[in-house]
């Protein structure tokens, strides 16, 4: 079994104790021209969002009158009553803690402008006039608008205030890092170079839509695509916000479309075309923001290109006060989805896109080294098990791309003390029913021979399964490959994980953790049972490749290298180092985001505290289908920082072979340079909450 469990680390439940920002989308029912009513219902929604605990609550473009308005929006009447329902906005939000972003036609000087209004604790904090107004088709709004770059003016007067006014704007949570955020009009999204974009390179972290936007076909779907790829370019959060039911339907119709996207993803997304009013939440995790800006150099190289036009952008510091909402059930469940499997996509169609793409990387890695060397040779030990039975079907699928004989695929299975019969079969059935040359080569007289000149106690019969034991099995194993490949003229092709790799759950050097080239280096565990589970069904195999495939995916994860205990239970890497499902979870999201290990294992305890929440991949039975509780969780995240930090040395001198994923790469000449001697401490105080 494993470590005891830690029963009383530090619980930080809310969002905002872990870097993330709840915003929210408000889509309420037009009163078309009754700025009174749409004030109303404006404040009913920050209501629901103050409820929700958001931080930023965003509303349609000229939300306070109606976008559909046309030629009244240049009536005064009409105008008074807009000013009327916004300083009752302002007013409400005394009583409620969002930053509010409604939009509003605004009087500046003698022109009208298109605005989106920044609202927060009984104060308008600054005002964003439309850039590009559309004159086409549909579209009328230089009729009755004036630009942003047609004032002369970078302040306003709303009620009793001077406020900032202009496209220029970032408004900054002083209390609340990385919350920095910019809004624009609709079409100011839909130009090539939108406003939002300056304000991305000059450090905006969130950037907001307040859109119009009447529906025709495929709009919603090029909405989506806007949305995501907007926030992927810029390396952010956006929230995109159109106007739906109540708009006149004279000429065009209204769908009330609300999104929200971060850095290429759709968080979420309105239900369209409803008649009630509806908020969209979404927590958008601003560390991960962060860390991807930091790492991606070409962003900030091109911000020191344009830094003139960034440093021209005016930044709104205020005060959101996070501690309202650092309790209270409404912020303690994350409102994002968090795959259980981060590797794995659980939609069908994504998930076997992947696993395609993946496989294909492995064999032209593989096809492209062979090449490079003029070998024609593969020698690969077979054991039955996960790992290396992947490498086999990418071996043979190289082979064959290449148009070799898969009988120049030389595999062994080379059975030790604890050998199982099952897999020691289902390797010959592996290697018989795909055609390569399979061999049988028994490591124990060897390895007893080893034991022996070390003077080790089971050489004189004594059942001590040491380290020393364990690894003369697996040192042998790849001595004897090595040499194969010098007889007999190929290449050793590596069959370890990346899950392995991570936790120096390999032996180094004349080990597993050694191979002239390994396509399963850059493959996660939980990835490579999904892989060997999709090609069961793709493959096309012999009934009794599948068979075997089947078997293996299903047994136990397990070195075989100690004997079975006197109750038959077979040694298993999960009941030692804990459940891979787990580790490969810790993986992800310290190596690819630099997280916290406390935020870490607050994601875990998001996506496997309860089995009943959230997707799961349809590949994967009731009984396969785990939760775990937080201490369980913590105790595994400390024992992979511990060995992962450890084990450095054995990734540094890592084979060759292909990267396979953003967040998954631990090679020193790729994504993972680290030195070899340093330790883990700072990473388990954070854990603990130590002082």
């Amino acid at each position: 079994m494993g470590p005891s469990l830690h029963a009383h680390y530090p619980v930080r439940v809310s969002v905002y104790s872990h870097g993330f920002a709840r915003i929210a989308a408000a889509v309420p029912p037009v009163a078309l021209a009754d700025p009174a009513e749409n004030a109303a219902r404006t404040i009913a929604l920050l209501a629901r969002a103050h409820d929700e605990g958001s931080a930023l609550v965003a509303f349609p473009e000229l939300g306070l009158c109606g976008y559909s308005v046309d030629d009244l929006v240049q009536q005064d009447a009409l105008l008074d009553a807009v000013m009327d329902a916004l300083m009752a906005v302002v007013e409400a939000t005394r009583r409620y803690s969002p930053v509010v972003l409604v939009g509003a036609p605004l009087r500046i000087d003698d022109a009208l402008y298109n605005c989106a209004v920044v609202v927060h604790d009984g104060r308008v904090l600054g005002v964003a006039p439309k850039s590009y107004l559309p004159n086409y088709r549909e579209f009328y709004e230089q009729r009755y608008f004036a630009a942003a770059r047609d004032a002369v003016v970078d302040t306003v007067t709303l009620g009793d205030h001077e406020v900032p006014f202009g496209a220029d704007l970032i408004f900054e949570a002083v209390d609340l890092p990385g919350l920095r955020f910019h809004v624009e009009v609709c079409e100011d999204g839909w130009v090539p170079i939108p406003p939002s974009t300056w304000a991305a390179l000059a450090g905006a972290t969130l950037l907001v839509n307040v859109s119009g936007s009447p529906v025709t076909v495929g709009k919603e779907e090029y909405r989506r695509s806007l949305a995501a790829s907007h926030s992927a370019r810029n390396v952010a959060a956006h929230v995109y916000v159109a106007s739906g039911f109540g708009e006149s339907t004279t000429d065009l119709a209204w769908d009330g479309d609300a999104l929200i996207a971060e850095n290429g993803a759709i968080l979420a997304r309105s239900e369209t075309f409803r008649t009630d009013a509806q908020l969209v939440v979404a927590d958008v995790d601003l560390d991960r923001i962060r860390q991807e800006r930091s790492r991606m150099i070409s962003m900030r190289d091109q911000v020191g290109d344009f830094a003139d036009r960034a440093r021209e952008l005016r930044r709104i510091p205020f005060e959101l006060d996070p501690a309202e909402f650092v309790s209270g059930s409404s912020v303690d469940d994350l409102r994002r989805t968090v795959a259980r499997f981060p590797f794995v996509p659980t939609g069908v169609a994504d998930r076997d896109e992947r696993c395609r793409e993946v496989l294909d990387i492995q064999v032209q890695g593989l096809v492209g080294r062979l090449n490079a060397t003029g070998i024609r040779k593969i020698i690969i030990g077979v054991s039955g098990g996960l790992d290396s039975t992947l490498a086999l079907l990418v071996a043979t699928a190289a082979f064959d791309l290449l148009g070799l004989p898969r009988s120049d695929i030389h595999a062994y299975t080379m059975p030790g003390f604890a050998t199982g019969d099952a897999t020691l079969a289902r390797s010959h059935v592996l290697m018989d029913s795909l055609g390569v040359t399979g061999n049988e080569l028994d490591i124990r007289p060897s390895c007893i021979q080893m034991l022996t000149d070390l003077g080790h106690p089971f050489s004189d019969g004594e059942p001590v399964y040491d380290v020393t034991f364990e690894n003369v099995q697996a040192g042998e194993r790849t001595s004897h490959l090595f040499r194969l490949a010098n007889y007999l003229g190929g290449i050793v092709l590596g069959t370890g994980d990346l899950s392995e790799l991570a936790l120096g759950w390999c032996t180094y050097g004349v080990g597993d953790q050694m191979s002239h080239y390994n396509v399963n280096g850059s493959v996660p565990k939980t990835l490579i049972q999904h892989l060997i589970r999709w090609k069961i069904t793709t493959g096309g195999y012999p009934d009794a490749t599948v068979g075997a495939l089947r078997e293996i995916v299903d047994d136990v994860i397990s070195p075989e290298l100690v004997p079975a205990d006197a109750d038959g239970n077979v040694q298993s890497t999960e009941d030692t180092v804990g459940p891979y499902e787990l580790h490969d979870f810790f993986l992800y999201h310290l190596t690819r985001f630099g997280y916290r290990p406390s935020k870490v294992a607050y994601l875990a305890r998001q996506a496997w505290g309860d089995k009943t929440r959230g997707p799961w991949s349809d590949m994967l039975t009731d009984a396969q289908r785990n939760e775990y509780d937080d201490a369980t969780i913590a105790t595994w995240l400390e024992v992979f920082l511990k060995r992962f930090m450890a084990n450095q040395f054995k990734r540094t001198a890592m084979p060759n072979g292909p990267k396979i994923g953003s967040g998954g790469s631990l090679s020193p000449r790729g994504d993972w340079r680290s030195p070899s001697d340093a330790p883990s401490t700072a990473w388990l105080h954070e854990l603990r909450g130590d002082d």
